[in-house]
C-alpha cells in the first residue's frame, strides 16, 4: 500500500506548492509525488521569449511577461484537470498577481492602465467557479535569514548575487499574499520541521497533515 491509499488521499487530487524562492518547493514536489505516485508540474522558464527583454528593461516588458506566464500557467491547470487529476505543482497560478505583477505595480515598472488591465483578466479567467482550482495549496515558510541562508547555499548564482534587501521585501510579499489567501484550502509548512534532502522519510509526516487538512475541508464543504 502506497502512502495516497494508506492516509485515503483521491487518486484525482491537485496539490500545488508555494512559496518564495529558497524554500525548497521543487524538493517537495518531487517527494511528495514520488510519496503519492502522482505526476509533477513544473514551471517552464526556458521557452519564455519575453525572459531576457523583460530584465533588460522591466517598464517595457513587464506586462508582456505577466501576461505570458499567466496564459501558460492557465493552459497548464487546464491540462492538469483534463487529464484527471493527480498532480503536484510547483508555483501557483494565484502568485503571479497576488505578488510579482503587484510588486512591479507599486514600485512603477507597471503603469496604472497595464495593471488594471492585467489584474482584470486574471480575474476573468481564474476567479470565478468555472476555474479549477487545486484542492490544497501547500504554502513552504520559515524566518527569512534561513531562506536567505538556503539561497546562499545552494541557490542558483544569480539569486546568490541578489542584494538581501529584494529577499526581505519579497518575504513580506509572500506573508502578505497568504495571509489573505482563500482561493484553496491552504496547509503552511515551516521549513525548519523537516529536511526531505536529509531524511526523505520525512514526507509521510507531510502526507498525512496533507490527507488530514483535505478530510476537515470535505466535512466543511458537507
Amino acid at each position: 500500500m502506497n502512502l495516497r491509499e494508506k492516509y485515503g488521499i483521491p487518486a484525482n487530487a491537485v496539490v500545488t506548492i508555494a512559496g518564495t524562492v529558497g524554500v525548497g518547493k521543487s524538493t517537495m514536489t518531487k517527494a511528495l509525488a514520488e510519496a503519492l505516485q502522482f505526476r509533477t508540474s513544473f514551471e517552464k522558464v526556458d521557452t519564455n521569449p519575453y525572459l531576457d527583454k523583460f530584465y533588460e528593461d522591466f517598464e517595457k516588458w513587464s506586462f508582456h511577461l505577466q501576461v505570458y506566464f499567466l496564459a501558460e500557467r492557465f493552459k497548464e491547470q487546464k491540462r492538469i484537470f483534463e487529464y484527471g487529476g493527480g498532480f503536484i505543482q510547483d508555483r501557483s497560478i494565484y502568485e503571479d498577481t497576488g505578488i510579482f505583477a503587484k510588486m512591479h505595480y507599486d514600485k512603477g515598472t507597471m503603469n496604472p492602465t497595464d495593471y488594471e488591465t492585467y489584474t482584470n483578466l486574471f480575474d476573468a479567467m481564474v476567479m470565478t467557479p468555472y476555474f479549477p482550482h487545486p484542492d490544497l495549496l501547500v504554502y513552504l515558510e520559515g524566518p527569512v535569514d534561513d531562506i536567505i541562508g538556503r539561497i546562499q547555499e545552494r541557490g542558483r548564482a544569480m539569486e546568490q548575487q541578489t542584494p538581501h534587501a529584494y529577499w526581505y521585501e519579497m518575504h513580506e510579499r509572500y506573508e502578505n499574499w497568504i495571509n489573505n489567501f482563500n482561493a484553496c484550502p491552504v496547509l503552511r509548512l515551516n521549513i525548519n520541521d523537516y529536511d526531505l534532502m536529509a531524511n526523505p522519510e520525512q514526507v509521510e509526516g507531510i502526507v498525512e497533515r496533507i490527507a488530514y487538512m483535505m478530510e476537515q475541508t470535505l466535512h466543511l464543504r458537507k
